[in-house]
């Protein structure tokens, strides 16, 4: 059976697509904004020499690297309203879920990025006397970032990819808004198509920019 493929309607509609794209953006990249503080703070923790801060670090790393998002959704959306009494709209819910399991993951990435400076680099700067806090800002941090930029670049790639799951709490991002459109203009075939098209165009223009970021950072190394 053949299927007569007609775009022309859905781009008709196209207003409803976009403000779903925004809003995929505005869950992406908020999240990954928190994320990549809560994994740096989840990364010290996690190095402390005391612990009473180092397992407990461990645990919550764990905890949600190990759990299913979409379980975590839910848990935030539906179960924290009856358990705790705390009541999130859609969009918190959404931010808190996305910031904090791609945290756990991010803690891993700088913990490794910074375990990776050679030791005689640490024993340099203790040396001239800096603290530890200048010690991290100046020295290690910089060149650690230039390593961990590719893994962090992949995990922006999943949490982008990961926000299409806030569409069963009914946040209006861009797959929820290609259901709700589908079902208005039984077209869904045409519609879903769109979707795809639009992650992978943003996916790939942004794997583009990290590239550009990765050259400029070589090139500022040497």
């Amino acid at each position: 059976m053949n299927y007569d493929w007609d775009f022309g309607i859905v781009f008709s509609h196209a207003d409803v697509l976009f403000y779903g794209f925004i809003g995929t953006l505005k869950v992406g990249l908020v999240s990954l904004f928190f994320g990549a503080v809560f994994g740096l703070s989840l990364a010290f923790l996690r190095m402390s020499k005391f612990r009473l801060l180092s397992w407990p670090a461990v645990g919550v790393i764990e905890f949600f690297r190990i759990t299913p998002p979409l379980a975590l959704l839910f848990w935030a959306y539906y179960a924290m309203p009856i358990v705790l009494g705390i009541s999130l709209n859609s969009y918190a819910a959404a931010v808190i879920t996305l910031s904090m399991q791609s945290g756990a993951f991010m803690a891993e990435v700088y913990r490794a990025g910074i375990r990776s400076i050679e030791k005689s680099q640490w024993e340099g700067a203790r040396a001239l006397g800096m603290t530890q806090r200048q010690l991290m800002v100046r020295i290690i941090l910089p060149q650690a970032i230039r390593r961990m930029v590719p893994p962090f670049t992949e995990r922006g790639f999943e949490l982008m990819k990961s926000t299409t799951i806030v569409s069963t709490i009914a946040y209006g991002e861009l797959l929820y808004s290609s259901l709700v459109l589908s079902s208005q203009l039984y077209r869904p075939l045409e519609i879903i198509t769109l979707v795809a098209l639009v992650f992978f165009v943003l996916l790939t223009m942004a794997s583009f920019l990290i590239r550009w970021l990765e050259y400029r950072l070589d090139a500022a190394r040497l």
